[in-house]
């Protein structure tokens, strides 16, 4: 018994049977391959000789594809297709660039996202991918190329770049403040419905809390006229601007909001300082990447704006 070919086929093998078996005519394929009907008939007889059976069965004019043949041409026509796809893809990755962006989910529907289109339609030809994740990700071992955190300074590395810091506010729609007291005093907010995060007595963040704010001005025991209670920086602002409540926002975050006066500033002489700030770092291996570099710089620029906005350092 004679022992079973293994060794690879020819590409030019399977181009010149899947032309064939789509025209079923070896001068229609030859046209199509830019070759000699001869070289398609030595391509079939090779392909014939590998896999040890007939493929086509020959008439004068035409072909036609034995059973091997329509079984084998279903698993060609996938390969081929897929790789001439990956081939596209990466003829198409070539030409372009792409940027990987980290940061916690917030601020990349709050700050970031809506400034992305400004960068887009300066820079058609580079891609953008963000993921937005409160676990902070390793630049060192990922994929990643910028990372926009929020953190004190000593948790910060030497490289990191400080975009802006914070401060603590109570804001509110001004609908919702045309159906309420007039609020002067933080005491008056005992009137108020208070948006506050879920469980804020467990959170690393307590200065982010009501409760911390309250205490800070001697109104630890207060309870307003109800809570109301999200998980999300994003959602406890949508509720605010929704009219639901008052709020202690982050300025950076609604920046636009406040400019455009859907939220407003409950109480201007109290404001409290906040210990974090928001950083860029990026990755060693592409930092000097000309897109990359491009794509920090406008981060720059769009919180430098952020800062002339808010009058924040």
């Amino acid at each position: 018994m004679c022992a079973l070919r293994t060794r690879p086929i020819g590409m030019g093998h399977l181009r010149a049977f899947e032309a064939v078996a789509k025209h079923l005519n070896f001068r229609l394929a030859a046209d199509q391959l830019a070759l000699t009907t001869s070289a398609v008939s030595r391509h079939i007889q090779g392909l014939e000789s590998e896999v040890g059976t007939a493929l086509f069965v020959r008439h004068p004019r035409s072909v036609e594809l034995t059973a091997a043949g329509a079984q084998f041409l279903a698993t060609v026509r996938k390969s081929l297709s897929d790789i001439d796809g990956c081939v596209k893809h990466l003829r198409s990755g070539r030409s372009r660039s792409a940027i990987a962006v980290t940061t916690f989910a917030s601020f990349a529907s709050m700050w970031l996202i809506p400034k992305l289109e400004g960068f887009q339609q300066q820079n058609p030809d580079i891609d953008i991918r963000i993921d937005a994740s409160d676990a902070p990700v390793d630049l060192a071992s990922s994929d990643i190329d910028v990372a926009l955190r929020y953190g004190p300074a000593h948790k910060m590395p030497p490289n990191a770049i400080r975009l802006f810091g914070e401060q603590l506010i109570p804001v509110a729609s001004p609908w919702l403040l045309q159906t309420l007291p007039r609020i002067e005093q933080p005491t008056d907010l005992r009137s108020c419905p208070l948006i506050e995060a879920s469980d804020p007595h467990r959170s690393h963040l307590d200065w982010l809390t009501w409760r911390h704010w309250l205490s800070s001005h001697g109104l630890a025991d207060m309870q307003p006229q109800r809570w109301l209670y999200f998980n999300y920086a994003y959602q406890m602002v949508q509720a605010a601007l929704s009219g639901q409540g008052v709020v202690l926002a982050r300025p950076p975050l609604i920046a636009e909001n406040l400019v455009n006066g859907d939220l407003v500033e409950v109480l201007p002489g109290h404001r409290t300082e906040s210990p974090m700030a928001y950083w860029l770092l990026t990755q060693d291996q592409t930092a000097d990447q000309p897109h990359v570099k491009d794509f920090a710089a406008w981060l720059m620029c769009q919180a430098q704006l952020t800062q002339t906005k808010l009058n924040i350092a």
